[in-house]
C-alpha cells in the first residue's frame, strides 16, 4: 500500500505550535511522549508498506478446507467417546468391587469363625491399600505416565482377585484387599474432570456407572453367598478386571495424559509442567485438603450404609437371607440421582443442593433408626442413596472450578484415594463399634458422620476461592 507523497513542518516543541505558511499539512505533535523523528522541512514521505500481522499461536487450520475440518472434529469426538466408555468400564469394576462386601460380609464371618471386628480388618487393609495408591499415582504419574499407572494399578486389581477366588486363608484374603486398594487408587481418574464439552453431564453419568456396578454387585454376590464355593464370587470380579485391563492398553496404549489429550483435541495450557504437579504443590493448596477431608466422611458413609445395611437388617430388623437385595435398592438409588437429580442441581445451584441432600438424609437416617419396619426401612435406604448419589459429581465438578488445571488432575488422584481411605476406615469403626455395642448402632454413627460432613461442606464453600489463574 503507498501513500501520496506530501510536504510537512519542522518538528514543533510542545509549547511552541506554529503554522508554516507554504505547508499543504499540518503536523501537530503529541506533548506526551515528544517526538523526535528528526524530519526536516520539504520531508518526502512515500511508499509505506503495510506488512501483515500474524499472531504467535496462531493455527494453521484456515488453510485447511470445511471438510477437512469437521472430519478431524468428528474423529477428535469419536476418540474421546471411546475414552469416556474405557474409563466408565474401570469404574464399573470400582463400583462392583464396593457392592461386593454387603451380601458377602455375613458369609466371610460365618466361614473364617470371626466377628464384627476382626472382619473389619478387611476394611483396614484396604484402607492401608488405597493410601498408598494415592501418593504412589501422584508419585509415578510423572515417572511413568498416565496409561501405564492406569494399566499397573488394573493389573494389580487381577492378582487380587485371583488371590481372593482361591478362598485362601483369613490373613491372606485381607492381604488381597490391600493389593486391591492399591489398584483402585492407582486408577484414580482425574481425566474426566479435563474433558471441556458437556463436562458435567459427563461426571454425572460417569459417576452412575459406578452406581449401575454396585447396584448389579449384590444381585450376583447375594447368590454365590448362598453356596458352598462363595469365593467363586471373585472370578467375575477377575473378568471383569481382565476385560479392564485390555481395554485401557488398546484405548490409551501406554501414552502420557498430554498425548491423550491432545487425541481428542485438549491441549494442555502448560506444556512446561509435568502431568502430575509435585507433592508440594498440591498438599501445599488448602482447597485440596478441604475437599480430601469432606470426601474421606462421603465415601465412608456411602460404603458403609452400603456394606452394613445387609447386617444390620438381619440382626436388627429380623431380615432373611434374601437381605442382601436391599444393598442393592441402595446402590440402585445411588446410580439413579447421579443422574436424575442432574437438572435440580443446575436448576438451584450445586452447593446449596448438596448442603439441602445432605439435611434430608440425616432426616431420613432418623427414620431407619426409629421406626422398627422392614419394608419400610429398605425403601428409605434407596432414598437416601439417591440423595447420596449427586454429592460425588458435584465435589468433583467443584474441584475443577476451584483448583489449578495444572495440579488438577493430581489433586483429583490424591483426593479420590483418600476418599477410597475413608471407604475403609468408616465401615472398620463401624465394625468395631458394633463389636462392643451391637448393630443398632449404625444409625447413630452414621448420622454423626454426616452432620459433621454437612458441617465441613460449609468451610469447603467458605473456605474455596474461585477459580485461580493456571
Amino acid at each position: 500500500m503507498s501513500l501520496s507523497p506530501v510536504t510537512t513542518d519542522p518538528v514543533l516543541t510542545p509549547d511552541k505550535a506554529n503554522l508554516a505558511p507554504g505547508a499543504t499539512s499540518i503536523c501537530r505533535v503529541s506533548p506526551k511522549p515528544p517526538c523526535h523523528l528528526g524530519l526536516t522541512e520539504s520531508v518526502t514521505v512515500d511508499a509505506i508498506e503495510l506488512s501483515p500481522v500474524t499472531p504467535i499461536d496462531k493455527h494453521n487450520y484456515d488453510s485447511e478446507s470445511p471438510s477437512v475440518l469437521s472430519a478431524r472434529y468428528r474423529t477428535q469426538r469419536t476418540r474421546e467417546k471411546i475414552q469416556f466408555v474405557t474409563l466408565c468400564w474401570f469404574d464399573y469394576l470400582e463400583g462392583w468391587n464396593d457392592g461386593s462386601n454387603g451380601p458377602l460380609l455375613p458369609r466371610i464371618q460365618k466361614v473364617y469363625g470371626v466377628g464384627y471386628a476382626v472382619v473389619s480388618l478387611i476394611f483396614i487393609c484396604a484402607c492401608v491399600g488405597y493410601i498408598t495408591g494415592a501418593v504412589s499415582n501422584v508419585i509415578l504419574a510423572e515417572k511413568l505416565g498416565f496409561g501405564k499407572v492406569m494399566v499397573l494399578g488394573s493389573l494389580c486389581q487381577v492378582l487380587a482377585y485371583c488371590i481372593e477366588s482361591t478362598g485362601p486363608p483369613f490373613p491372606v484374603f485381607v492381604f488381597a484387599y490391600f493389593i486391591n486398594g492399591i489398584g483402585i487408587a492407582l486408577q484414580a481418574v482425574g481425566y474426566v474432570a479435563c474433558l471441556k464439552e458437556n463436562a458435567e453431564v459427563k461426571m454425572g453419568v460417569f459417576m452412575a456407572v459406578y452406581g449401575a456396578g454396585a447396584l448389579s454387585s449384590p444381585l450376583v454376590a447375594t447368590q454365590f453367598s448362598h453356596l458352598p464355593h462363595w469365593n467363586l464370587h471373585f472370578l467375575t470380579s477377575l473378568g471383569i478386571a481382565i476385560t479392564n485391563t485390555i481395554a485401557l492398553i488398546i484405548v490409551f496404549r501406554l501414552k502420557p495424559q498430554a498425548e491423550c489429550l491432545s487425541e481428542i483435541g485438549i491441549v494442555d495450557s502448560d506444556n512446561n509442567a509435568s502431568e502430575h504437579s509435585h507433592l508440594r504443590q498440591i498438599f501445599g493448596n488448602k482447597d485440596v485438603h478441604l475437599l480430601a477431608a469432606f470426601t474421606l466422611l462421603y465415601v465412608g458413609a456411602e460404603v458403609t450404609l452400603g456394606g452394613w445395611i445387609v447386617t444390620y437388617i438381619i440382626d436388627v430388623r429380623g431380615g432373611g437371607p434374601s437381605s442382601g437385595y436391599v444393598s442393592s435398592g441402595f446402590f440402585g438409588g445411588l446410580m439413579v440421582g447421579r443422574v436424575a437429580l442432574l437438572w435440580l442441581n443446575k436448576r438451584i445451584g450445586e452447593r446449596l443442593a448438596l448442603f439441602i441432600y445432605a439435611v434430608l438424609i440425616i432426616i431420613f437416617e432418623f427414620i431407619v433408626w426409629f421406626v422398627p419396619f422392614l419394608i419400610g426401612d429398605a425403601i428409605v435406604v434407596c432414598v437416601i442413596g439417591m440423595l447420596l448419589g449427586p454429592m460425588y459429581p458435584i465435589i468433583v465438578t467443584h474441584a475443577g472450578r476451584v483448583l489449578p488445571r495444572r495440579i488438577l488432575t493430581g489433586s483429583i488422584g490424591w483426593i479420590s484415594g483418600v476418599g477410597q481411605a475413608g471407604s475403609a476406615m468408616v465401615p472398620f469403626m463401624v465394625g468395631a463399634i458394633a463389636q462392643t455395642a451391637g448393630m443398632k448402632t449404625l444409625q447413630p454413627v452414621l448420622i454423626g458422620i454426616l452432620s459433621i460432613m454437612t458441617g465441613l461442606w460449609a468451610l469447603v464453600c467458605y473456605g474455596s476461592s474461585s477459580r485461580r489463574p493456571d
